[in-house]
């Protein structure tokens, strides 16, 4: 019994850290009030921090502003939510996160639900998660779309599909 329980443990650890492996493309648009769509393709282990560091790399060339600025002073939201910057992708998906408008597991983009004819209906189409610096978002968390989003709590459950 003993040890059929540690050989299922470790095939367990096996499988989730070939799962970390797994390439995942995330299209993310840098917000600075308006989008420019990129895409970066990381692994479902990486950290948000590490998707930002990744991020900053992409666009510091093309984006003066964020060529003097550090990881730490990014933001990644996505649907609606302020994802913790220790968080891997691999938690957000095995645990089909939530947001206001959507999951946070699929990574898929698709046109804002929130433009479609009908937005009181949810999709599980998911759109481009935003990068955002730090200062931006506390200089503009007064209007939309900044004032909807919120920091990401894995204890809060979205229910019911909101675009208020």
């Amino acid at each position: 019994e003993e040890k059929r329980r540690e050989e299922l443990r470790e095939e367990f650890l096996r499988e989730e850290q070939r799962a970390k492996e797994q390439p995942l493309k995330i299209v993310y648009s840098y917000w600075d009030g308006s989008g420019h769509r990129r895409e970066l393709s990381i692994k479902q282990g990486d950290t948000v921090g590490d998707f930002l560091k990744r991020a900053l790399e992409q666009l510091a060339p093309e984006f003066r502003e964020v060529r003097t600025s550090m990881v730490e002073k990014l933001m990644y939201i996505k649907e609606d939510i302020i994802l913790p910057q220790h968080m891997t992708f691999h938690e957000l998906i095995v645990n089909k996160a939530r947001g206001k408008s959507g999951p946070l597991f699929d990574f898929e983009v698709r046109e804002d639900v929130r433009l479609q004819a009908d937005a009181t209906k949810e999709k599980t189409d998911s759109h481009a998660g935003k990068v955002v610096e730090r200062h931006w978002y506390e200089k503009n968390k007064h209007i939309f779309p900044a004032n909807r989003w919120e920091l990401y709590d894995p204890l809060k459950k979205y229910d019911k599909y909101t675009i208020a």
